[in-house]
């Protein structure tokens, strides 16, 4: 893969997620409190932008089966980016829902999915290396966004805080998304490439009779509705439990680097870390954060351990996804199969911040934290399903 494919995606990942995704977490506490609209009323607005995202997601895909990719990922992020800074005008709730439901028309088309679709067409599972190295940077996206977007709303209002990041997803992430995905289809490669047209059947569904791809689908939604709750509502959580508001803050952004670190210990462990050993230990890591979550009160030392194992799973879990669907799918019209799958996981991510806020008014973050820790289970549950789905349909 062309080093300079890399790095443009690197960086354009990097910004487009804590330009067009995590903002919104970031600022969640601001809007609440300067719009005077509830939690539930925000988080819902998030909610239905990755609804939008999940119904879109699989034309994306088709559209990158038939070498579209490069254009669709410039397109959406210069227009995610302007959706962004166009926050800073709303005054009426019906106008913050109507620019979430574009921005997430948009946000399938630019973020992981999309770009690593891409690669795993060029490469199939081979591509594994360019994504991990592209996630290595990529996840230091939460990083830049939660202490520079309150910083900024500190100092300028969170007006200011959103066009900024508007300025960032124009200017930079939409030109390298843009070239980096170019680069990826036009390079040669020595193994043999899918070609657009040829390998392309838009008829062919048969995948979607498997039962496997439902087991695998519904195991991605439990990991994105256990992922976004957790993100969404992370700050409200710590500071239910007495964390001080910048601790929480701190807490928020070490998740970004315990990304990178899960993601180099991938790398270290090379060809000795299957991607089905992976998923499963970031199942389980994904439930002890949410037992760590429990107890954030208590000692420093659970909020850095909720760090550890939330950031190192949820970082590795999005390199795997796109070979464990190429591993249990089959590569055929991967750029479908891909968007199809990412429907499940968008559907999942964008219930969790609404169902989180409706949990929470009925029993609290206790009752939150223990849902986080069934919807780990149940992932892992739906997970080796699939898995042994897969098995027996090649025996």
């Amino acid at each position: 893969m062309p080093e300079r494919a890399i790095l443009f995606l690197a960086i354009a990942q990097t910004l487009i997620w804590a330009s067009a995704s995590y903002i919104f977490a970031a600022l969640l506490l601001w809007w609440e409190a300067d719009l005077g609209w509830s939690r539930a009323q925000l988080t819902g607005a998030f909610t239905v932008a990755l609804l939008v995202s999940a119904t879109t997601a699989p034309t994306v895909g088709k559209l990158i089966d038939k070498g579209k990719g490069p254009l669709v990922m410039g397109v959406t992020s210069v227009i995610a980016g302007l959706l962004v800074g166009s926050l800073s005008l709303v005054t009426e709730v019906w106008q913050f829902y109507a620019i979430w439901i574009a921005i997430g028309m948009m946000i399938s088309g630019c973020l992981y999915e999309p770009c690593f679709a891409i690669i795993t067409r060029a490469r199939g599972p081979a591509g594994r290396k360019a994504i991990v190295t592209i996630t290595l940077m990529a996840g230091f996206a939460s990083t830049i966004s939660f202490p520079l977007a309150n910083s900024l709303a500190e100092a300028q209002g969170w007006q200011f805080a959103v066009l900024v990041f508007c300025a960032i997803a124009v200017l930079i992430a939409a030109p390298l998304n843009y070239l980096g995905a170019r680069d990826v289809e036009n390079a040669p490669w020595e193994e043999a490439k899918i070609d657009p047209v040829k390998d392309f059947h838009a008829a062919d569904r048969a995948y979607l009779r498997q039962p496997a791809f439902w087991c695998l689908g519904l195991g991605f939604a439990c990991g994105a509705m256990l992922q976004q709750m957790t993100v969404n509502h992370l700050l409200a959580i710590l500071m239910d439990r007495d964390v001080l508001r910048d601790v929480a803050i701190l807490a928020a952004s070490f998740i970004g680097p315990m990304q990178v670190a899960g993601r180099i210990a991938m790398v270290a462990a090379g060809e000795r870390a299957s991607n089905h050993f992976v998923a499963i230990c970031s199942f389980i890591a994904m439930g002890i954060s949410a037992v760590m979550l429990m107890f954030a009160g208590y000692s420093p030392g659970f909020i850095a351990g909720f760090a550890i194992f939330f950031g190192a799973a949820h970082g590795v879990v999005s390199i795997i996804r796109p070979g464990l669907a190429w591993e249990i799918l089959g590569g055929e019209n991967y750029g479908a199969k891909s968007g199809t799958l990412a429907s499940f996981f968008f559907v999942g991510g964008a219930i969790a911040p609404f169902t989180g806020s409706l949990i929470w008014k009925a029993g609290g973050y206790d009752l939150v934290l223990i849902c986080l820790l069934l919807l780990a289970s149940a992932g892992l549950c739906l997970y080796l399903a699939a898995q042994s789905f897969a098995k027996r349909s090649t025996a």
